[in-house]
């Protein structure tokens, strides 16, 4: 069915439903009840056609016709609408502050028709039913309102979740390639760096003949060019998810790493302690990354510079540091490209083991690089800086923050508001009591038989609310009015009427 037609059908179910109890009243008490249901509803009819556009402005057909059947909303008939459209606003317009406008004007209205009904104390009374009628309502279609959008954005989230795990696989495969491309290029690259470094280091050798040197500048200059090609290559495969620490071979020992950069050239002086047998699955092969990236980055960018290896085992902590002085002015450079990416990965590669990593100039010029390694089983890998989260989790979190101030405010909002309707009874009841103070005199002058438009003029504004504990029963088929005798007082003058005349009056005393 079209969302057109869903939706004209749900309005015509909503006005049978709010039309029937006045139909029903009419039919059971005819009369003025008849009247109030052939003009309500039509105008029902009105409201539930504009509900959608102005769901909050159409409120004010239900509420005029509560007024017109009572002051104090106390309306069987037409309750039922008042608080459909008021639930109904709260679930299309939940906007708060257009509903505390709207509210605050509606209370503020109903003071002054209170005061022309003569009937002050009904004022608190109306403040209540809008409450429960209006306020209650309408939070909790504001409620429904959040919680819905809260489902929908926990669909939405399925809906994208579904769809990128069929890209899971494809991105598995991609970091298994870039994985084994990092390998290629540590390892490799490792092995091309030694050897340009070694054929720097016989292009000086003076036991040479000229052409044999010029043989072996060219084949560093071979060796710097495939290097580059490697990183090139490699490059395009490389990403930082590559290292996860999965670890390619066997890691060599720091004696084994250190050697072998000494029979390439370089000037190593290592400074071991402790046992270095056992090691961690995780923790082996990353010390041997900590130094073979450290001595690969030392021969590039500071050829001929002296380099400290101190590799030390206390208890249950290892500890690494390769450091090397500033580049010999004297060492011809083995002309290696870099590719920026190496102290990054190696820093990932110490993480996942559990440890830390810190690279950086020292004040001599030189660079330094110390790993910090637990030399025990069941380390834990330290967590990444904090990562932002994706649009669609901060759009669930903002749904369901929602919903949970919405929950609040529909418990806390009715407190608030009948608090503040106990503080407006005090000054209330201080105005009504004022002016509804008949003096003794303004008695006296009253007579039996007088009209009652001829003693209307001389009482107050309001009579009491209701008769005082103690009044005797009234006279039959009279009706009588009680005024205070002085403020805050509960002695009271009694003034019964029948057939338009006053037929009695009397004092009501204070028990």
């Amino acid at each position: 069915m079209d969302d057109r037609v869903r939706a004209r059908w749900y309005d015509l179910g909503l006005w049978l439903a709010v039309s029937a109890p006045p139909v029903m009243a009419a039919d059971a008490l005819r009369g003025r009840a008849a009247l109030m249901a052939a003009v309500g509803v039509p105008l029902l009819a009105l409201a539930v056609a504009a509900a959608r556009r102005w769901p909050l402005g159409v409120l004010v057909v239900p509420l005029a016709l509560n007024l017109a059947h009572d002051v104090e909303l106390l309306t069987l008939p037409f309750l039922p609408a008042l608080t459909a459209f008021a639930f109904l606003a709260g679930v299309r317009a939940g906007e708060v502050r257009a509903a505390a406008r709207f509210f605050g004007a509606t209370a503020a209205a109903g003071l002054p028709v209170c005061v022309l009904g003569r009937d002050l104390w009904s004022w608190p009374s109306q403040l209540l039913m809008l409450l429960l009628t209006v306020g209650l309502p309408w939070l909790l279609g504001r409620w429904w309102r959040q919680y819905a959008e809260l489902v929908r954005s926990g669909w939405r989230l399925a809906d994208r979740m579904e769809r990128e795990q069929r890209a899971v696989a494809d991105r598995t495969r991609m970091r298994e390639r870039a994985r084994i491309a990092s390998d290629m290029h540590d390892s490799l690259g490792h092995d091309l760096t030694l050897l340009a470094v070694r054929a720097a280091a016989l292009e000086v050798d003076r036991s040479l003949d000229a052409r044999q040197q010029a043989a072996v500048g060219e084949l560093r200059e071979a060796a710097a060019d495939a290097t580059g090609r490697l990183r090139e290559i490699i490059g395009v495969l490389r990403t930082d998810e590559a290292v996860d620490g999965t670890v390619q071979g066997a890691a060599e020992t720091p004696e084994a790493v250190v050697e072998r950069a000494r029979s390439s050239g370089l000037d190593v002086a290592l400074e071991q302690r402790g046992e270095w047998d056992g090691l961690p699955p995780m923790v082996g092969p990353a010390v041997h990354r900590v130094l073979q990236e450290a001595l690969t980055n030392a021969a590039k960018h500071a050829p001929g510079a002296p380099i400290r290896v101190e590799a030390a085992r206390d208890g249950d902590t290892l500890r690494v540091t390769v450091a090397n002085g500033p580049a010999g002015s004297g060492a011809p450079s083995p002309g290696l490209a870099s590719g920026g990416a190496g102290l990054v990965g190696l820093d990932e590669r110490v993480r996942l083991a559990g440890g830390t990593l810190r690279a950086g100039a020292v004040a001599d010029g030189g660079f330094e690089v110390h790993a910090r390694l637990p030399a025990v089983e069941g380390a834990v890998a330290r967590e990444r800086g904090a990562v932002e989260d994706s649009l669609s989790v901060r759009e669930l979190q903002r749904a369901r923050k929602r919903v949970r101030r919405s929950g609040r405010q529909a418990v806390l909002a009715p407190l608030a508001v009948l608090a503040g309707i106990c503080v407006v009874l005090l000054p209330v009841s201080l105005t009504s009591s004022a002016l509804s103070v008949l003096d003794r005199e303004g008695f006296d002058g009253l007579r039996v038989g007088e009209t009652r438009e001829e003693v209307a003029e001389r009482l107050p504004v309001f009579d009491r609310d209701g008769a005082p504990e103690g009044a005797p029963e009234e006279p039959p088929g009279a009706q009588c009015a009680y005024f205070h005798t002085r403020l805050m007082s509960d002695e009271a003058y009694r003034l019964c009427f029948s057939g338009g005349r006053l037929v009695s009056r009397g004092v009501v005393p204070d028990l």
